[in-house]
């Protein structure tokens, strides 16, 4: 799947359980949005970020007018943080890495939705993203 050269635009929100190995289902019109490669990484709102290769490309513009050590702190978490995904197993999963999981609270198995959020898609905790009541 090749990224498109319009904008990618992420809709919907989709609940699936991730087993103990990180392993998760990225729902087919999250993928299509993505392209590939994809790249997912940490957020300031303590859950993942699905990027496409284009939005990633314009976030890492925005990391070079950064200044100082507020550069050398963001850029140093994000890129250290950020997994690049080329493909899904054939059931459609990605692992995600124990790192991600710690930091978005999504150890063990348990359910998790993967909502859409304009240039880019969020994975939470299912508990987490019922308490935002969106």
């Amino acid at each position: 799947m090749e990224v498109s050269s319009g904008m990618a635009e992420f809709f919907g929100e989709y609940r699936h359980s991730m087993d103990a190995k990180g392993r998760l289902a990225i729902p087919a019109r999250i993928l299509a949005a993505a392209g590939t490669p994809f790249y997912i990484s940490v957020s300031e709102d303590k859950c993942l970020n699905i990027y496409s290769r284009e939005e990633w490309q314009k976030l890492a513009e925005e990391f070079k007018l950064l200044i100082g050590i507020e550069k050398r702190d963001t850029v140093r978490r994000f890129y250290a943080a950020t997994q690049i995904y080329e493909t899904t197993d054939k059931q459609g999963r990605i692992v995600l890495t124990t790192k991600l999981r710690k930091y978005a609270d999504l150890e063990g198995e348990r359910s998790v939705v993967i909502a859409g959020a304009g240039q880019y898609a969020e994975i939470w905790d299912e508990a987490r993203w019922d308490e935002l009541d969106i």
